[in-house]
């Protein structure tokens, strides 16, 4: 390689140079090589460990992006908290599904296709997993902008909170183009064993979105006060941005994977490849969000107040989801690596170490937050908010020792994902989503529990969500 990279004295310059780019693609590859290796070789928990470090970092500051656009929109009052709490579902179902569920579905794929050595396939997958985000991007567009205002009224939100809403959403939703080609590109180099990339990516994104979305909400020097609109602007600005970068560093081969002629060897067969695990997967992301907002709309019936302190609850509920992620996401690429080099038991052992790694994190967080429930919601509340704040309390009363369910089941689910068996972690969903929503109405109609019901009744579905897929897992181990 050095004497690749060496230019002759006797060669002309254009020759040195051609050599030199094309040696670049080469060392990139070497490197996938390396990463790909550590995967199926390196210890389990070290290296779990130093891949999900870097997500777990850039998920942090993700985090801290949604707390910056609930404090701001505390900022413009309790309607724009109620129109939050009635969006920030299809949000981040948005998120889920553009990550998690297709994300982790192309990591999965592209995971499996360096796992059994087969670069070309991989240079395929790139192009299908990009067709595959636009297309999902248009279609999320054009149904939120037939339904959303019936979708938002559905739920029970009042006329301020409805126009929060759809102010909201008129920005995010035409924009979201930009998320899915980031989240697409950046699973892509994910599957490549390469986790720090995306996650400098991911930083970078949320570190800009923070100051465009208060800027863009508040008018801050310049910029317009848009007001909901501008909570939106924000993160869709930096999400552009950031695919534009992830794009461009996979097309010059730094992620390993050469995409000369990878659009003649696109065929149906590649598609397949993602979709068969990412609609499947997506499939659970749409019934925990659903479940949530089913909640929302039984909450809503007992007032605003009570919807505004729900939706700072369901906010840290969801804001798990990238923590998990940031473990997930490397379990995804270990495991799929592993299932496609036939190491079926290595896989196994990696899904129960990060599952227990990620219940510990976020257990102890519901835990603390059942305990001082105030830690969160004072950020956004003042203590004359009344209303809002006695809801949030209940809701991180009963519902925050159960965190730790949620995550297992999530973790799980991801690793299922890497292992593109899906099946019981869809299951699993679907009992909580029946528990929570059928069990809420059972509380709060005949038992007349009031909006506590339906607290308990999402802590019950989420003990069931992670305890299903633990004990199916156990005892199909992915046959």
């Amino acid at each position: 390689m050095t004497a690749a990279l060496t230019r002759s004295p006797a060669a002309p310059a254009g020759a040195a140079q051609s050599t030199v780019a094309s040696a670049l693609p080469d060392l990139a590859q070497v490197r996938r090589a390396a990463r790909i290796r550590r995967l199926l070789e390196g210890p389990i928990g070290p290296t779990l460990a130093r891949l999900a470090a870097p997500n777990v970092i850039s998920m942090a500051v993700m985090s801290a992006m949604s707390i910056a656009e609930g404090y701001f929109a505390g900022l413009l009052g309790v309607s724009a908290l109620a129109g939050l709490a009635l969006v920030f579902p299809l949000v981040m179902l948005t998120q889920m599904l553009s990550a998690g569920a297709m994300g982790g579905a192309i990591s999965s794929a592209v995971a499996r296709a360096l796992g059994a050595g087969d670069g070309a396939r991989a240079a395929g997958l790139t192009v299908a997993a990009w067709a595959i985000a636009i297309a999902a991007a248009l279609t999320t567009a054009l149904l939120m902008g037939a339904f959303g205002r019936d979708v938002f009224t559905l739920l029970g939100g009042g006329d301020d909170a409805i126009a929060a809403a759809l102010a909201y959403a008129g920005v995010f939703f035409p924009g979201c183009v930009a998320l899915w080609l980031c989240h697409s590109s950046l699973s892509i180099v994910r599957g490549s064993g390469d986790m720090l990339t995306p996650s400098l990516v991911l930083l970078a994104v949320s570190l800009a979105s923070i100051p465009l979305s208060g800027a863009l909400a508040l008018g801050w020097g310049p910029f317009p006060a848009l007001g909901v609109a501008g909570l939106s602007a924000g993160p869709i600005i930096a999400y552009g941005a950031g695919a534009l970068v992830a794009v461009a560093y996979i097309a010059i081969g730094r992620a390993g994977v050469s995409l000369a002629g990878a659009l003649r060897r696109v065929e149906r067969a590649l598609f397949a490849d993602i979709l068969k695990v990412g609609l499947v997967a997506s499939l659970n992301a749409v019934q925990t969000v659903l479940t949530i907002v089913v909640m929302v709309g039984l909450v809503g019936r007992h007032g605003t107040d009570a919807l505004a302190g729900y939706g700072l609850g369901t906010r840290l509920e969801f804001l798990m989801v990238p923590v998990v992620f940031g473990i997930g996401s490397a379990m995804t690429a270990m495991v799929g690596a592993n299932i496609g080099a036939g190491a079926r038991e290595r896989a196994l052992k990696i899904a129960w170490t990060g599952a227990a790694a990620a219940a510990a994190i976020v257990g102890a967080i519901g835990v603390t937050m059942a305990i001082s429930p105030d830690l969160w919601l004072r950020i956004f509340l003042d203590a004359d908010a009344a209303g809002p704040l006695q809801a949030g309390r209940a809701y991180f009363r009963t519902v925050g020792p159960f965190y730790a369910f949620f995550a297992l089941g999530l973790a799980l689910y991801f690793a299922s994902q890497g292992a593109g068996r899906m099946g019981w972690p869809i299951v699993a969903s679907l009992c909580r989503m029946a528990t929570a929503f059928g069990g809420a109405l059972l509380l709060t109609t005949v038992g007349g529990f009031g909006v506590d019901g339906v607290f308990v009744a999402v802590a019950a579905g989420m003990f069931l969500y992670g305890t299903i897929t633990v004990l199916a897992i156990r005892a199909t181990r992915w046959r």
